[in-house]
């Protein structure tokens, strides 16, 4: 079969998000990567936007699962359940068929958790797989060319991996992934609230506080918010009223373990490319670039510009987008079966 007549589809299977983008027709889908199953029949209830609405919301007999944890597969099951129920739901099983499929996954996901991203994308009747990390697809989607041999950090903050890399000559060059991103700081938001102000509240809670006050820096217009739960002594409901200044103080210090792998990853950075990291300075890609003032932070400890990608939330799939060509290029030429190792399953082929 010819390239321009298998599909194209690019997965970016996040942590907090579910995003699907089909050649020829843009991104058909991108919602919350939640599913809610009935605990009785242990069939699907609600996927994506209308199961996260019921978190924290329904009763023993519904089940909330969250399939892709950390920016790997934890429920293959799940995760194969979702992307049928999306495809059916988009009318588009038909173009799983003979498709090429490019799967965007965190830096340091090992092999077996690429082999179960890949099974689920050959289980929906894909014939050619291939894996590249989210951080190079958050590159390109920001707008950098990386196939010029200058070097470039890019700081990719999702929502439950930060990946870190620092790319040149068209590749990663040295890469680093840290599980401190949108969900470990939404529960840092409510370990400080339960600690200073006895009140347990929930994950949509903690993350409506980190977008309304969250910030690395100081700006104009802080203020305070209410926030609701669940008084730890009594039992009963209870109001907190938080300030942009504490979940600031929370924020640094989660982010302190981000500049730490920053600062580790450029200590092994080959002296050349350093050069040009002054220059180039860091890129800050994902939903966790959104966070008021991070430019500032990050300038502030490094003294090197900071560019925030102009489409942060859709970066990897954009990247992927950019990318479509350049596998076209190299399937017509046989690079991967030639430069890469060849995995044969039936009329399947994985692409390392």
């Amino acid at each position: 079969m010819k390239i321009d007549e298998r599909t194209f589809i690019a997965l970016d299977l996040g942590t907090s998000n579910i995003l699907a983008f089909v050649g020829r027709q843009g991104i058909v889908y991108d919602e919350p990567s939640i599913m809610a199953y009935d605990n009785i029949t242990n069939t699907l209830v609600a996927l994506g936007a209308d199961a996260y609405n019921m978190v924290g919301k329904t009763h023993e007999n519904i089940r909330m699962v969250v399939p892709i944890k950390d920016g790997v597969i934890t429920d293959l099951d799940a995760a194969k359940d979702m992307l049928k129920h999306v495809f059916s739901k988009l009318k588009m099983l038909n173009d799983w068929k003979n498709s090429i499929i490019l799967l965007a996954c965190p830096s340091e996901v090992t092999e077996l958790e690429r082999e179960a991203l890949k099974q689920v994308a050959y289980d929906m009747g894909a014939e050619i797989v291939i894996v590249e990390e989210e951080v190079k697809m958050a590159a390109l989607g920001a707008g950098i060319n990386i196939d010029v041999p200058r070097g470039h950090i890019v700081i990719d903050i999702g929502g439950g991996t930060t990946d870190i890399a620092i790319i040149s000559a068209g590749d990663v060059v040295i890469s680093r992934s840290i599980k401190v991103a949108g969900n470990a700081l939404d529960e840092e938001i409510k370990k400080y609230i339960r600690s200073e102000y006895n009140v347990t509240i929930g994950d949509r809670s903690a993350e409506d506080v980190k977008k309304e006050l969250g910030s690395l820096s100081k700006y104009k217009g802080e203020r305070t918010m209410s926030v609701f739960g669940r008084d730890i002594v009594s039992g009963l409901p209870k109001e907190a009223i938080i300030s942009s200044e504490e979940i600031r103080n929370v924020l640094v210090n989660a982010f302190s373990r981000i500049t730490d792998l920053l600062i580790e990853l450029m200590e092994n950075t080959p002296p050349e490319l350093a050069g040009d990291i002054i220059s180039n300075g860091f890129t800050i890609c994902g939903g966790g670039s959104q966070i008021r003032g991070i430019k500032e932070y990050f300038n502030g400890i490094f003294s090197v510009p900071c560019h925030v990608s102009p489409n942060p939330l859709t970066g990897v799939i954009e990247g992927a987008r950019v990318f479509q060509k350049i596998i076209n290029d190299r399937i017509e030429k046989d690079y991967y079966g030639k430069n890469a190792r060849n995995v044969k399953k039936g009329s399947q082929t994985s692409y390392l």
